[in-house]
């Protein structure tokens, strides 16, 4: 069973998914960090300078000693409330990253293309040798 595991790890697929994952993990951190730390001030502070991430529409009520104002307390604390402004920065995020992954999609099919292109043309008769060949053995009927 233990080389059967060994096998399975080794093949190119399982290391290839492996890499992948590791990189999309630390990929999706930066992007995080370029939304939350980059566009998402930019964002706010069009809009009058306001944590944007931190907007929300409260639906229950302030249980005591919690300020009315605090998103992170208010949520650690349960109320019931609409995290629009963290909504908006997660689609932001996700848009980003969705860009970044189809620019990177878009760049590996073009160099597959190129490499398919110089690829040699494979053995064998040509096209015309093929017609030429049909043509001739017509001509002997």
């Amino acid at each position: 069973m233990l080389s059967e595991f060994k096998e399975f790890i080794a093949k190119g697929n399982v290391m290839d998914l492996a890499v992948g994952v590791i990189i999309g993990g630390a990929f999706a951190t930066i992007t995080t960090s370029l939304t939350e730390d980059v566009i998402m001030p930019v964002v706010g502070a069009i809009f009058g300078g306001v944590d944007f991430s931190s907007k929300f529409i409260l639906l229950g009520s302030v249980p005591g000693g919690v300020a009315a104002d605090d998103y992170a307390a208010l949520k650690e604390a349960g109320v019931a409330m609409i995290g629009y402004g963290a909504f908006i920065t997660a689609v932001i995020n996700f848009l980003i990253l969705a860009f970044i992954i189809f620019l990177l999609v878009r760049w590996v099919n073009r160099v597959m293309r190129r490499h398919e292109d110089e690829a040699p043309a494979p053995a064998g008769p040509s096209e015309v040798d093929l017609l030429t060949e049909i043509r001739d053995e017509l001509r002997k009927k």
